[in-house]
Formats: structure tokens, sequence, C-alpha cells
């Protein structure tokens, strides 16, 4: 049996109850897994900056790694906004264990955010696919950051990470017996999600680690 993740105090986006219903009616496999985690559910932090500084942060390491990356960075910049972040030296980024090159990405994102270059407050209103584009125009947001941003701050429910490892892990051992997924493969198994694929998504996540990534 799968452990079961602590109880969430924050209220669930208003789709969730739906989506896990029809998810579970239409995939067994995904249906045990919802079924797994009764208590937890997606939640956004609301900040678009931290989102995305936490994103960046998390590309290609573990979620352990990022976690205590991201625990020195916050406890260095203090409040975490784009100001605080650009009044530190890049030593000072490089000591909370960020690369060069993430400390070079995370340090354009504040100037970015600083000089109103994005356009933040029209995010809620755009299309998925409108945000992404916006958001890759950016040093250091590639389409899976995006993609994260989309689920984990605009709420998203119909996001299907491709490139992510963790889902193509997460299919593998639940549909595959541990075999590779394709991309191919995965975006025909995830057509029966549709339209939750953040949903499905953000469950597979969980039968890897119970405890929810809070970007």
């Amino acid at each position: 049996m799968m452990a079961r993740g602590p109880r969430s105090s924050v209220d669930a986006p208003a789709y969730w109850a739906k989506a896990k219903r029809e998810l579970a009616r239409n995939d067994a496999v995904l249906g045990e897994i919802i079924r797994s985690y009764p208590r937890i559910h997606l939640q956004s932090r609301g900040d678009p900056f931290r989102t995305l500084t936490r994103s960046i942060v998390g590309q290609q390491i573990s979620v352990k790694a990022a976690q205590s990356v991201w625990d020195r960075l916050c406890a260095t910049a203090r409040d975490m906004t784009p100001d605080s972040l650009l009044a530190l030296e890049r030593a000072a980024l490089r000591a909370c264990g960020l690369s060069e090159r993430k400390a070079e990405y995370i340090t354009d994102l504040a100037r970015h955010f600083r000089d109103g270059a994005l356009h933040v407050h029209r995010w809620p209103g755009m299309e998925d696919d409108a945000v992404i584009e916006e958001l890759t125009a950016v040093r250091g947001i590639g389409r899976w950051t995006a993609e994260m941003f989309l689920i984990f701050n605009l709420l998203r429910p119909d996001v299907l990470p491709l490139d992510d490892l963790g889902l193509q892990r997460a299919v593998s051992l639940a549909y595959r017996k541990g075999r590779t997924v394709t991309p191919g493969g995965l975006r025909r198994l995830a057509q029966a999600w549709r339209p939750w694929r953040s949903v499905a998504t953000w469950y597979l996540w969980r039968s890897l680690d119970p405890l929810p990534v809070e970007y």
C-alpha cells in the first residue's frame, strides 16, 4: 500500500474533485494512485517570481537537491524578491549551490521582473501556449520550466510535460513494468486523461514521492 501524504490546509483548485472522479473512471491504474492520496492536492504559492526561480533551481537535479539549494537561497535572499536577489553578489548565489549558469539565469529573470519586461498580470487570461512563448523568451526558461509554471502557479488543468523525467519514470513503472516510455507513447496514453493532464501528472509524481514539491 502506498504511503498517505499529509493533510493539506489549503483549498484545492476548483476543478480538482471533478478531475479526480473522471480520471479514476477513465484509467484504473491512475484511479488506484489517486485513491492512495485522498487528502493532498495541487496548490500554488501564488508568486510568479518565486515559482519561476524555483523551477530554474530544480532544472536537471533531484527534488532533494533542489530543495536544499532553494532553502539556502531563500535564507540568503530573505524575502526572495527580484530586488533582494539582484542585491546579491554572484559568489553568494554560487555559495547557495547554484551553478554559474543557473546564477546567471535567475539574475536575468529578476531583471525581467524588476524592469516590467514580462506581462505578469496578463498571464491568467492568456492561453497556455501564449504564456509558454513569452516565458521561453527569457534565458534559462525552456518549455519544461514554463510548463511547471502553468501547473504550479497558474494551476492550469491540462498541461502534459512530456520531457519531465519524473513523469516518464512514473509511467514506466505504473504502466510499462519498468520499460522505457517514449514521448509518443506517453502522449497516446495521456489522451485518456484530457482535459485533466496536469492532475494526472501530479498524481503520477506522487506515486514516486508522496510529498508534493511546492513551486
